[in-house]
């Protein structure tokens, strides 16, 4: 199929009429949607509440366990010049 046949079919299926919607159709689709809405913006504030609580999280153990300061030394230094 050459370039001309393919936009001759495109041009068919194009000028065809429509065809005809279910009339419940649109109602359904509502519903389904403001369903799919309702979840997606439930799903984006709990993944925004898991966020803010896991930097909650390790902001208070970096405060409590002090990554950044040097551990104390385990054994002493040599007693010299006794």
């Amino acid at each position: 199929m050459n370039r001309a046949q393919r936009e001759a079919a495109a041009r068919q299926i194009m000028e065809r009429t429509p065809t005809p919607v279910p009339p419940d159709l649109y109602p359904e689709v509502l519903r389904r949607g403001g369903r799919m809405l309702r979840r997606r913006k439930a799903a984006a504030r709990l993944m925004w509440l898991l966020l803010f609580a896991a930097t909650a999280a390790f902001v208070v153990w970096a405060l409590m366990a002090r990554p950044w300061v040097e551990p104390p030394s385990e054994t002493t230094p040599p007693l010299t010049g006794w």
